[in-house]
């Protein structure tokens, strides 16, 4: 069989099995066996898919997920996430569009201690739009900031997805989890300069109104009793692998204990709150390891098909040139996204894009943060990313319509950043080399 009629066939059976409804870990396990049957020969690929599944769920890589999970769900729900949003929008104090900037200031932070990018967009979403909208915030300066950077915790470490795609793409998750930092943290700074820029050009987008006036004394008190512990929990994950002191599983095993610190501090902390978090995390983390479990053999039966090795033969053969390549992956990444959750993106293109990138030079790292922008821009891109519907459920009234063109600006700047990481791919390498050290 003809390594195109390999691949369109396991990828058509995928998303056919998806179009029917049929759950990604089932879809891909039920791809897996008819793919064993044609590929892999019958039986004795059947031994093997069941081998390859249980190694797959036995890998120590793995472990961070369920643990970056716990705290984030412990953030959440003992209300340290509410804590910092307060604190956030009493420094910003009479600055025009200052709720926006609360909402990236406060989003990115909470990105950085949840990972999870839907969650972000529901909590801002519910804290912060209706007071947005009672004042008379554009969509523009609402709805926008908070699907934008939402989106972040795909990126900015601890992300979950980050530890997914760099267990499914063997690639060392620290060193991962690092390179998303810095183009996470320039995002973030990207989205303050387009709501400065908007409020400049068009001031009544952002009305100006009265806030309590906090003075100085009061906001160094309030940074540090507020955010210090905040840095406290970062510091314990990413300064702690960053400084080689502690592996990814390690790391995100402090961060879980750092959380519940700070909430005891803040005297927040409950065997309520600690019980419901526990609850959502198992039941993502059982989501997402089925999800892997089915994933298993699926690049290997590309492999063994000759589907993957057929790809890059004839990428090559075409001449075709790396910015032309980026761009068509880039654009598989959105079509993708636009009906398929990130995980089920990353089981698909991770075993074509990977040795396809390596094949022209590019940094496995610098590849991984590639798709996990673009995996970010998927969920927010018109007019099927989730977050767009999580976001419509937050304004209860507003359509896709409206929702999609507030958003559009900030996907924009985002792909502006993609421009810059491509010129200048240090951008992204530059932590994970001080890491490997």
């Amino acid at each position: 069989m003809p390594w195109y009629a390999s691949m369109g066939l396991m990828i058509g059976l995928i998303l056919s099995l998806m179009a029917l409804r049929i759950p990604v870990a089932f879809a891909f396990l039920l791809a897996n066996v008819i793919g064993v049957f044609i590929f892999m020969g019958g039986h004795f690929g059947l031994v093997q898919l069941a081998a390859n599944a249980s190694e797959s769920l036995m890998n120590y890589a793995l472990l961070p997920i369920p643990l970056f999970i716990l705290m984030g769900e412990l953030f959440f729900h003992t209300g340290i996430a509410e804590r910092v949003f307060f604190v956030v929008d009493r420094l910003m104090g009479r600055v025009r569009g200052r709720l926006s900037y609360v909402a990236i200031g406060g989003g990115t932070l909470f990105s950085a201690l949840s990972g999870s990018s839907l969650g972000n967009v529901a909590m801002m979403g519910s804290s912060m739009y209706p007071e947005m909208r009672r004042i008379g915030y554009s969509d523009t300066l609402s709805i926008g900031p908070i699907i934008a950077t939402g989106g972040l915790a795909a990126i900015i470490p601890p992300s979950g997805l980050a530890v997914v795609l760099g267990s499914l793409a063997s690639l060392d998750v620290g060193r991962l989890l690092l390179a998303g930092l810095v183009p996470g943290v320039l995002l973030a700074l990207g989205y303050a300069a387009l709501v400065w820029t908007l409020t400049i050009i068009r001031p009544q987008t952002a009305p100006d109104y009265d806030v309590p006036q906090t003075s100085g004394r009061e906001k160094l008190r309030l940074a540090v009793v507020n955010l210090l512990p905040m840095m406290f929990i970062i510091f314990m994950v990413m300064g702690l692998i960053v400084l080689g002191i502690a592996t990814p599983t390690e790391a995100a095993a402090f961060g879980v204990v750092a959380v519940m610190i700070v909430a005891a501090f803040f005297r927040r902390l409950s065997l309520h709150a600690v019980a419901r978090a526990a609850e959502s995390a198992m039941k993502i983390s059982g989501m997402i390891f089925m999800i892997i479990l089915a994933s298993t053999t699926f690049s290997q039966i590309l492999a063994m098909s000759g589907a993957t090795r057929g790809l890059v033969g004839w990428v090559n053969g075409i001449d075709a040139s790396l910015p032309q390549v980026l761009v068509a992956m880039a654009l598989v990444l959105l079509l993708f996204g636009a009906f398929l959750e990130p995980v089920g993106i990353m089981l698909l293109t991770i075993p074509v894009f990977l040795p396809l990138a390596q094949s022209y030079g590019l940094d496995p790292l610098w590849m991984g943060v590639f798709i996990l922008i673009f995996i970010e821009l998927g969920l927010a891109t018109p007019p099927f990313g989730m977050a767009l519907f999580v976001m419509m459920g937050a304004t209860e009234g507003k359509s896709i319509l409206a929702i999609s063109r507030a958003v559009i600006p900030y996907l924009l700047c985002t792909l502006g950043l993609v421009v810059v990481i491509s010129a200048y791919p240090q951008i992204v390498l530059f932590l994970p080399s001080l890491a490997g050290r």
